[in-house]
């Protein structure tokens, strides 16, 4: 992390177009947004997008603009979060879910900073910082034809990798003390401390979905703790809420659950950690929210 914070400095201040890689929950926004303050651009405007979080007709309208009456429902002419982040920093999240049919219309914009509105024919000019984030190999995706090779290598002229909390487990308690802090302060109640048996087992966890789970876990503990030092039975969770993740494997001849019944399991008991906060579940579970929600309609879980 040391080393993370070195290349942020070095970056930074550079016009260079980023990628950054790492699984969901390391914290790749706040890389991001980091290397803008970093940057000239810090007095300027950081917008961030989703590009997993809209289907691909609103997004290129989300990121482009568009004219009055482009298409149906487009009363007024809008402006696009490309234009809105002129000067400033264009942050791309899931860049791996862009659909292929507006990557063209992105590589444009990175290569001569044109921007063309849906329905519009005069190209605006823009000077925009690209920062893009993706959970996925997009280098693999580009081999697989799921993604433009030429977008990939405009995008990663500098690629950052944030490491998963299990390869850095030193952080794992100082990140608890002050997710703790934060949350007793939210919750408008005293000090909160984690016991010595807590910081054992929050180490010797493997949070797949790193940092966020772990503010979750320390903020669920900090709202149902009845007492001012946090114990192992109190950051764990509750037995029999939900599923437990990592269920042992059946016994011969007991029934084997299909893939189905294990998927929708283990929804639950994200769900569960959650507190059914649907974006904070789709986050652990490496999905954009819109998946989430099919998810949970296909398994009847709305």
């Amino acid at each position: 992390m040391v080393e993370l914070r070195r290349t942020i400095e070095k970056v930074g201040p550079t016009p260079s177009t980023v990628l950054i890689t790492g699984e969901s929950g390391t914290g790749k926004e706040l890389v991001a947004r980091a290397l803008h303050l970093a940057s000239p651009r810090s007095r300027a405007a950081f917008v961030p997008v989703n590009c997993g979080a809209l289907v691909a007709s609103l997004l290129e309208s989300e990121l482009f603009g568009h004219l009055k009456g482009s298409f149906t429902g487009a009363d007024t002419a809008k402006r696009g979060l490309v234009t809105a982040a002129d000067n400033g920093t264009l942050f791309l999240d899931e860049i791996g879910e862009l659909p292929l049919e507006l990557q063209p219309k992105l590589l444009r914009t990175l290569q001569s900073g044109e921007v063309k509105p849906v329905g519009g024919t005069d190209v605006l000019t823009v000077d925009v910082r690209v920062v893009a984030a993706s959970n996925r190999p997009l280098r693999e995706l580009a081999a697989q034809g799921a993604f433009r090779e030429d977008l990939f290598y405009r995008l990663a002229v500098i690629t950052i990798d944030v490491p998963p909390l299990r390869a850095r487990r030193d952080d794992i308690a100082l990140l608890a003390r002050a997710f703790a802090a934060d949350a007793a302060h939210r919750a408008r109640r005293g000090r909160v401390e984690l016991g010595p048996d807590a910081i054992t087992w929050l180490e010797a966890q493997p949070w797949q979905g790193n940092v966020r789970e772990l503010e979750n876990c320390i903020e669920r503990a900090v709202v149902l703790a009845s007492g001012d030092i946090l114990g192992i039975d109190d950051v764990r969770p509750r037995a029999g809420t939900a599923p437990p993740i990592g269920a042992p494997r059946p016994a011969p001849g007991d029934p084997v659950p299909t893939l189905d019944e294990l998927e929708k399991a283990h929804i639950l008991h994200v769900l569960e950690l959650c507190e059914h906060q649907k974006t904070k579940a789709a986050a652990l579970l490496g999905i954009n929210r819109t998946t989430l929600w099919k998810k949970l309609r296909q398994y009847g879980l709305e």
